[in-house]
């Protein structure tokens, strides 16, 4: 049955894009425009993106060809490949230092190269699986989450029973400040803006580790029960968190930041895995990009979520992107959502799919 619906799913996408169509039939009111296309070289699997906003620069982090991607939004086009990668996953630059602090699971490294040359300048090393990675403007600090038990599909798949998994705090030189320790692989992690505290997944744990961003200590674990919790989004105004389980059916688990107790959840497209979540505090909206699983190459989409309140949400459209389109980026200030596909056995090439938020 699951084959028989992805089979279905796919027939149905590829017919839409065949037609010009960027929205189902369905679908009354447009919340996203489909915009256009970037094509990309990268071979295999696409990991997370991220972005140079002055420069107008898209990192693409090329996970089964072990390059990043560096893309030049003003003309659309690839400029570069960093190479000497071993399976990046995350990337993030920090403008005030011009430095590309690029993590990789392969050898759970983090190297840091010159944000103009791409010249390596230094490797940090991390235990392994050096995953997602954010920026703590406040202090100045890089995030990367890395190490513990992977755990996937209900099983680990990777380090069996290593509880090491922790959030390496660094600061713009690449020196390690601290550890935050979260008992297993952490996945996703969200700071508050406004508050101090940093919010990580640890889907080994069905919890979520929420630590003091000035202490480096951990302050609670929140049972997510049976949730395999991977993408997470914050809403910090409404104080609510958005966890993305991997369960099946798939759902999205809202979490009180207040109380730390679930308080709704709301179902994602059937047979949906997602790895990227984006909240938009204009629109009040959940982006999930995901793809329709088991099998590879099997079509993307994008769930879009309306809250309604702090404590509702309604799915109003499900918008078809490319194969395996789960993975991407949503940029705020642009107002813009862009969707990695990768090359495809068949030949079809890799590509960014971008939308504009209406």
């Amino acid at each position: 049955m699951r084959i028989g619906f992805a089979c279905a799913a796919a027939l149905l996408v590829l017919t839409s894009f065949a037609m010009g169509q960027t929205t189902p039939p369905t679908q009354k009111a447009p919340v996203l425009k489909f915009t256009g296309r970037i094509p990309i070289t990268i071979d295999g699997r696409i990991d997370h993106t991220s972005i140079d906003l002055t420069g107008r620069r898209l990192f693409s982090s090329g996970n089964g060809s072990n390059v990043l991607d560096v893309i030049d939004l003003k003309t659309g086009k690839e400029v570069t490949q960093i190479n000497s990668l071993n399976k990046p996953q995350n990337s993030f630059y920090v403008a005030s230092v011009n430095r590309l602090f690029v993590s990789s699971g392969g050898d759970g490294t983090v190297k840091i190269f010159d944000g103009t040359t791409y010249k390596l300048q230094r490797t940090v090393q991390l235990t392994e699986d050096a995953d997602n990675i954010r920026y703590d403007a406040r202090r100045h600090h890089v995030l990367v989450d890395y190490g513990g038990e992977k755990f996937m599909h209900g099983q680990a798949v990777g380090r069996n029973g290593m509880k090491d998994g922790a959030v390496a705090v660094l600061d713009e030189d690449g020196n390690k400040v601290a550890d935050i320790p979260t008992g297993g692989h952490p996945e996703s992690l969200q700071l508050e803006q406004k508050g101090n505290r940093i919010f990580i997944n640890s889907p080994d744990n069905h919890y979520v580790v929420v630590a003091d961003l000035d202490t480096n200590k951990v302050l609670a674990h929140w049972d997510n029960p049976g949730c395999e919790n991977y993408p997470m989004a914050l809403d910090e105004d409404h104080h609510r968190i958005f966890v993305f389980c991997r369960n099946s059916p798939g759902y999205v688990s809202v979490i009180d930041t207040e109380s730390g107790k679930q308080v709704t959840t709301i179902p994602a497209t059937p047979e949906s895995s997602s790895d990227d979540m984006f909240y938009d505090p204009s629109k009040s909206r959940l982006y999930v990009l995901a793809s329709i699983e088991p099998t590879f190459g099997n079509p993307g989409i994008i769930d879009v979520i309306q809250q309604q309140d702090a404590d509702h949400y309604e799915k109003i459209a499900t918008y078809p992107t490319g194969p395996v389109g789960r993975d991407g980026l949503f940029v705020p200030e642009l107002g813009k959502l862009f969707v990695s596909s990768p090359r495809q056995p068949t030949g079809q090439g890799g590509e960014y799919l971008v939308y504009e938020t209406k």
